[in-house]
């Protein structure tokens, strides 16, 4: 059956707070990312709006939403509170469970800054009824995720991290001793933490459509979740 194209702004019900999430799947599209922003940032982040267009253009659906209100997103406690952020994270996929299941797209997490601590924690504990395939992480803090987790951690996981950003580079290379699953490492070379250098992100972008391609293509063995 031909799926259409489906764009659509939700509102996603967490707790007391009220999310917004923009809703993005290409016609016949195979998977579903849904993103993690970082400490301070919102759906409306650029950098992470351009790394989805990337993937819709690859065929992939996306849910870019807003992790905390903003009376939330006020207060550093907040933004710095893992399991909090990771615990939005899987209500929203819960969200677009329905439509996922619908459309038989296998599911992925892209998180930056904090939001990839918060994407590794939630896909390290997934819901059997949606469960995650394959996460990318973009200058992200997986050590913020802790030890726990990061090895109970059973998809297929990308770290992504500037050449010289060098503090985050060393924090990410612990984690990844640290992870029992198919992993990889990947610098961009010349690259800052925000990836702010011409072809930086683009770079970025096109490492984690690969990724999400060879991960969450039909074709892939489904993943074995063990508890």
């Amino acid at each position: 059956m031909h799926a259409e194209p489906l764009s659509l702004s939700m509102d996603i019900v967490a707790d007391d707070a009220v999310l917004e999430g923009n809703l993005n799947c290409p016609a016949n599209a195979f998977g579903l990312v849904i993103f993690a922003h970082g400490s301070g940032s919102s759906r409306l982040s650029p950098r992470n709006r351009y790394v989805a267009d990337q993937l819709n253009a690859a065929g992939l659906g996306t849910l870019l939403f807003d992790l905390l209100s903003d009376d939330e997103a006020a207060h550093a406690s907040c933004r710095f509170d893992i399991e909090l952020l990771a615990q939005r994270l899987r209500t929203a996929t819960r969200a677009v469970g329905n439509i996922a299941r619908e459309r038989k797209l296998r599911l992925g997490y892209f998180g930056a800054s904090t939001g990839a601590a918060a994407a590794i924690l939630a896909a390290a504990d997934s819901d059997d009824a949606c469960p995650i395939e394959a996460v990318v992480s973009r200058g992200g803090r997986p050590d913020l995720a802790g030890q726990h987790a990061l090895s109970k951690l059973a998809c297929p996981t990308l770290l992504i991290v500037g050449a010289v950003d060098l503090d985050v580079l060393g924090l990410n290379r612990q984690a990844l001793t640290q992870m029992q699953c198919e992993k990889a490492l990947e610098t961009v070379p010349h690259a800052t933490h925000l990836f702010e250098e011409a072809g930086a992100l683009e770079q970025v972008a096109e490492l984690a459509r690969a990724w999400f391609v060879r991960h969450l293509r039909a074709t892939a063995q489904p993943h074995q979740h063990t508890r």
